[in-house]
């Protein structure tokens, strides 16, 4: 199953809703350092409610000390940004795939970028509007991958 990575996330609600979308798919989510706020930040807790016990979260204090659990379990770095080089709905994806998105300020760091397998983009018909909100990308982006490779599973 694709993991999701957020790199250098600045907006405590985004990441809430990224944790408890998490949560609901059983995709594990690595936070990559340094961070716009505390773990313990009451708005990021208060955006993903009470569902932080389902949450399979890791914490990277840096991308090279993320690198090192990367390279222990393989898989495609693949980078969400508005420069991606392609759509993400034609694009194939794989059950071992990371699926990276940097701060919502800035996207990720051109160095990250560079390591990528393979960089996605999400198309949008305003040209006037440069991106999604970083929560509503991640969702586009993993239902597109779970779809892709049949991972849902009907609640009961």
């Amino acid at each position: 199953m694709p993991q999701v990575v957020l790199v250098n996330p600045q907006i405590p609600p985004n990441t809430g809703n990224i944790a408890r979308t998490c949560a609901a798919t059983g995709t594990e989510l690595h936070l990559v350092g340094p961070l716009g706020f505390e773990i313990s930040d009451r708005y990021l807790k208060r955006a993903g409610l009470d569902y932080w016990p389902y949450v399979k979260l890791h914490y990277h204090e840096s991308v090279e000390a993320f690198k090192i659990v990367h390279q222990k379990l393989g898989g495609r770095w693949l980078g969400f940004s508005v420069k991606g080089s392609f759509d993400y709905t034609s694009f194939e994806f794989q059950a071992n795939d990371w699926l990276l998105f940097g701060s919502e300020t800035t996207g990720l760091p051109p160095s990250v970028l560079s390591a990528c397998d393979a960089t996605l983009y999400i198309p949008m018909s305003q040209p006037k509007v440069r991106s999604l909100n970083l929560s509503v990308s991640v969702a586009v982006g993993l239902f597109e991958a779970r779809r892709q490779l049949g991972n849902f599973q009907k609640l009961q």
